[in-house]
């Protein structure tokens, strides 16, 4: 079975992107699509960014975890909220802490908002720096507007079937990346 890492990166109080975060770790074991966990950059509590990981010395215990997280994930999922046009500092901090753990990774973005609009351009940037560190920028978004009203905080969908069929898609996506990554590997 494979094995995805949800990564849930806000760490504002009254948070709801977290809700995603949930709401796709229920559906993957819901419908048994692989085995997941949800990696909460808000536990991890990473300080600002001032050298890879691979360069610390010694190296933060939390960023040593994270890592290996990533690294044995088959592939990831990252839900990111839009603060200002871009995803939250605290993400764009994670990622910049490793390199290798990126390559050949496949990776799937959830963009979330409580406007209209749904984070679509909070992953831009994200996408260009991911690539540029080898992952496999998986070309499907699942792109979620008003998730205040939308989703509970236990992240419980108020229209569960139709978001479930989204989500079933967009997770089915991420799985023939992983797939086809394996295929060519072996």
């Amino acid at each position: 079975m494979k094995n995805i890492a949800i990564i849930s990166p806000s760490v504002r109080t009254g948070r709801n992107s977290h809700r995603i975060a949930l709401y796709l770790k229920n559906l993957i074991r819901e419908n048994g699509l692989a085995s997941v966990e949800i990696l909460d950059l808000l536990r991890y509590n990473f300080p600002l960014f001032n050298e890879r990981l691979k360069y610390q010395d010694p190296p933060l215990k939390e960023a040593v975890d994270f890592a290996e997280r990533i690294r044995t994930a088959d592939g990831i999922v990252i839900v990111s909220p839009e603060y200002n046009g871009g995803s939250p500092a605290s993400l764009k901090n994670a990622v910049d802490l490793l390199v290798e753990e990126w390559n050949k990774k496949p990776v799937a973005f959830a963009t979330v908002s409580d406007g209209m609009f749904a984070g679509t351009q909070a992953i831009i940037s994200l996408q260009f720096s991911l690539s540029k560190l080898g992952a496999i920028i998986v070309p499907s978004v699942m792109r979620l507007p008003n998730i205040d009203k939308s989703f509970d905080e236990n992240g419980i969908p108020a229209d569960k079937h139709k978001t479930d069929k989204r989500g079933i898609a967009f997770l089915k996506e991420l799985l023939w990346f992983i797939e086809a990554k394996d295929r060519m590997a072996g």
